[in-house]
């Protein structure tokens, strides 16, 4: 609350998706999210997304997020900085994947690599755990979809 210099810790996890419309970028919000499944996730997601392309999205759908993810891959960025959309403390960007060569004890490797980028509010989250934070999602990731889905359904 910059008004009363204070830091409100909320008690949920409303999700902002920024979606592309023919209007421009809309970023309507999934409400708990934690508490929400994976299939259920996508389920919603879709809708709002569909919604938001509509335009047919009310003022409450585009209010309340605590936390923005941005997928500009689909129009085919790369990596790129998110900036963090305030009261939220964070944004999560993630770019086009491309296919890169590696090398895995001595032999050569195809991996898919997706770049991925994490703005956050320093005032509320110290950068080492910004850090941890990102790993863990890239650990999902990595691990997808067997353990996600598993975890999930």
């Amino acid at each position: 609350n910059e008004v009363a210099q204070e830091l409100v810790y909320k008690q949920y996890y409303h999700l902002s998706i920024a979606v592309d419309t023919e209007a421009g970028l809309m970023v309507p919000v999934i409400r708990d999210a934690n508490t929400k499944s994976l299939l259920n996730l996508s389920e919603e997601l879709q809708d709002i997304a569909q919604k938001a392309r509509a335009r047919s999205l009310g003022v409450a759908d585009l209010q309340g997020g605590t936390f923005t993810i941005s997928n500009l891959g689909g129009l085919g960025v790369g990596g790129f900085t998110p900036l963090v959309n305030a009261p939220q403390v964070g944004i999560l960007g993630i770019g086009k994947g491309d296919k890169k060569l590696y090398l895995d004890k001595k032999t050569v490797k195809e991996k898919l690599v997706m770049p991925l980028a994490l703005s956050y509010d320093h005032r509320v989250i110290d950068g080492a755990n910004g850090a941890r934070f990102l790993k863990e999602v890239v650990d999902y990731l990595e691990q997808f979809p067997e353990k996600s889905l598993k975890e999930s359904l």
